[in-house]
This record gives structure tokens, C-alpha cells and sequence, in this order.
């Protein structure tokens, strides 16, 4: 057998692997956009009132 015959089966033996390794590794980035497009799955929390506590706080912390 040739050089290239010999470099050519290892090359077809060695592509199923590397396509599965490549597929795995691509799964998650081609996903994200794929949640992103379904913008109505998102969840948003209530706004928070201010209450001015951080202010009080800073005050009497200085005077002490």
C-alpha cells in the first residue's frame, strides 16, 4: 500500500471522531441564539421600592 493510500484510510478512519468532537463542542454556541429568539420565556422580577435607608445610614455612620 501506498503512503497516500495509508495517509488516506487513517484521515477516513479519523473524520467520525473529529465530526462527533466538533458536533458536541458546537451544540451549546448554536443553541444560545436559538433561546434567545423566544423572548417570552423571560421572567422579570417586580421593581423595588427606595426607601432612603442608604442615605440614613451613610449620615449616621459619619457622625460616629
Amino acid at each position: 500500500m501506498t503512503r497516500i493510500a495509508a495517509n488516506t484510510l487513517k484521515t477516513l478512519r479519523l473524520l467520525p471522531r473529529a465530526v462527533l468532537i466538533l458536533m458536541l463542542l458546537a451544540a451549546p454556541v448554536l443553541a444560545v441564539p436559538m433561546m434567545r429568539a423566544d423572548a417570552g420565556s423571560t421572567i422579570e422580577a417586580p421593581a423595588l421600592r427606595k426607601s432612603g435607608v442608604g442615605f440614613v445610614l451613610l449620615v449616621s455612620l459619619q457622625r460616629g
